[in-house]
């Protein structure tokens, strides 16, 4: 399985929390402790007045697992913290995702317009959560179910960039296989490919599709991403096995626009792509 699962950059697996998530974790962990402490509680006793078992409070407060909205707020309720350990939740919760998507999340909340070509599976901000979930199950080394979580609800988050106003301009490119693979099974595929039609529609949206028989391609060098920002700057990234590159020199990303112009000259137009994956979902 590749490393990529739709586009987030960096190499290496992540196997856990890392960077500033450890810090919020060792923090939220230390409060709880000190909380439960002062209120005259074991580990067990503040788990059964909360609804959670001890394992899971031992492990919030050795900042093993990052808690749930509802334990912080059961907690400050039971020990009385006055809202501390619910004022924590925001932290929490950005913690949970991934630096490196923590990353990506705030470059994209600076663009005003991305473009992307996927060849080997969707593009993350195109994927249905039953998709990635998927792809993330498929990974090597294996991902326990906590981290498979965590990178899903991570990718979710980020497709809230279909929301935001003024909306960036979004363009896709696909290669048609990505649409025929039945990752996730023939009713994941299926919800798959009616959230691509339901996106597709959107007026600052542009999808296309590289059909199989094309004689011509620009890009067989692999899959590509160019990403205009707010101040002017144009960044190209790029992904392989293991490998992923955010690239801001003007000569490289000059290469990434001119094979990215030549693919979209060379796809599918938006309205044939359409009716292309509304082909595709019929034949499913």
């Amino acid at each position: 399985m590749a490393e990529n699962d739709g586009d987030e950059w960096g190499s290496g697996w992540d196997s856990g929390l890392e960077d500033d998530s450890t810090t919020v974790a060792r923090a939220v962990g230390r409060q709880v402790k000190l909380w439960r402490e002062a209120a005259g509680l074991t580990q067990t006793g503040l788990g059964a007045a909360i609804g959670y078992c001890e394992e899971m409070v031992s492990a919030v407060e050795r900042a093993k697992r990052l808690p749930q909205p509802q334990f912080l707020d059961n907690a400050d309720d039971r020990l009385g913290a006055g809202g501390k350990l619910s004022a924590m939740k925001e932290d929490v919760k950005q913690a949970r995702y991934p630096k490196k998507v923590r990353d990506l999340a705030k470059l994209e909340s600076k663009l005003v317009e991305r473009g992307a070509y996927g060849d080997h599976n969707l593009d993350g901000l195109l994927q249905t959560e039953d998709y990635a979930r998927a792809l993330f199950a498929m990974r090597r080394p294996a991902f326990s179910e906590d981290e498979i979580d965590r990178h899903v609800a991570a990718r979710m988050a980020r497709q809230a960039i279909f929301e935001r106003r003024p909306a960036p301009t979004l363009t896709f490119v696909q290669e048609e296989a990505t649409l025929r693979r039945p990752l996730g099974g023939r009713a994941v595929w299926r919800a798959q490919l009616e959230r691509l039609l339901e996106v597709g529609q959107l007026r600052h949206v542009t999808l296309q599709v590289m059909p199989l028989d094309c004689e011509e391609h620009g890009g067989m060098g692999g899959e590509l991403r160019v990403l205009k920002l707010k101040d002017g700057k144009t960044l190209g990234a790029t992904n392989a096995q293991l490998t992923s590159r955010l690239m801001a020199d003007p000569k490289e990303v000059q290469i990434l626009e001119l094979r990215y112009g030549m693919i979209r000259s060379q796809a599918l137009t938006p309205r044939e792509s359409l009716a292309f994956i509304e082909k595709v979902l019929g034949e499913t």
